[in-house]
C-alpha cells in the first residue's frame, strides 16, 4: 500500500472529541491520487511509485508530460510526486490512493511549503532580543557583533543573521489524525500544518 497521499490545505477549524474537548484541526482535501508511474529495482534501481493529484486542462499540459500520461493511460494531473515503496510490493498504473486508506492511521507526517515572509531582521527571524532603549542607544534592533577581531577573524558559516524568511520545505511529524471523511475526501489533522490556504501538502503515515 502507498503510505503517502497528496492534498490541498483548506484552512483551520475546531471539532469536539469524545470527552467534549475542543480540538483545533487543519482540514485537508486529500486525493484521490492516481499512480502514473511504477519504478522497480530491475528497471530503475529502486522501488517507488509516482502519484498525481489535482485536475488540469489538457491544453495546459506540455507535449512531454502529455505523452507521459498517455503512456500510463491516466488523465493529466496538476501535481506529481514520487513515493518510495517497500521492496517487492506490487503496484500498477491507474491505481488509486484515497483517504480511506488512512482510516486506521493514528498519526501522520505532513510536508509542505511554509508561508513566505520576505526579508526579515534577526528579532523576527531568530527571536533575538533587542538592545537597550535608553537615551543614546544605537543598538535597538541590530544583530550585534557577527565576528571576532582576532581568531578566526571572519563570519562563521551558518551564523544567524537577517535574511529571507519562510517559503521553504517544512515537515511536521507525528500529528494526530483526528478524523477521516471518505465521502468528501477530507482529513482533519490536529494542529497547524505548513503553508497557506490551498497550498499543496504531502501526508505520510507516521
Amino acid at each position: 500500500m502507498v503510505n503517502t497521499i497528496l492534498g490541498r490545505k483548506l484552512g483551520m477549524t475546531q471539532v469536539w472529541d469524545e470527552d467534549d474537548n475542543v480540538v483545533p484541526v487543519t482540514v485537508v482535501l486529500a486525493g484521490p491520487c492516481t499512480v502514473s508511474q511504477v519504478k522497480t529495482k530491475a528497471t530503475d534501481g529502486y522501488d517507488a511509485v509516482q502519484i498525481g493529484f489535482g485536475d488540469i486542462s489538457a491544453k495546459h499540459v506540455n507535449k512531454p508530460m502529455a505523452g507521459h500520461f498517455a503512456a500510463a493511460g491516466v488523465e493529466p494531473m496538476r501535481y506529481l510526486r514520487e513515493v518510495r515503496v517497500p521492496e517487492g510490493e506490487e503496484h500498477a498504473t491507474g491505481e488509486k490512493v484515497t483517504v480511506a486508506d488512512f482510516a486506521d492511521v493514528q498519526t501522520v507526517d505532513v510536508t509542505g511549503t511554509s508561508k513566505g515572509k520576505g526579508f526579515q531582521g534577526t528579532i523576527k527571524r531568530w527571536n533575538f532580543s533587542r538592545g537597550p532603549m535608553a537615551h543614546g542607544s544605537r543598538n535597538q534592533r541590530e544583530p550585534g557583533s557577527i565576528g571576532q577581531c582576532a581568531y578566526p577573524a571572519r563570519v562563521r558559516k551558518g551564523l544567524h543573521m537577517a535574511g529571507h524568511m519562510g517559503n521553504e520545505r517544512v515537515t511536521v511529524k507525528n500529528l494526530k489524525l483526528v478524523r477521516v471523511d471518505a465521502e468528501q475526501n477530507l482529513m482533519l489533522i490536529k494542529g497547524a500544518v505548513p503553508g497557506g490556504k490551498n497550498a499543496l501538502v504531502s501526508i505520510r503515515m507516521a
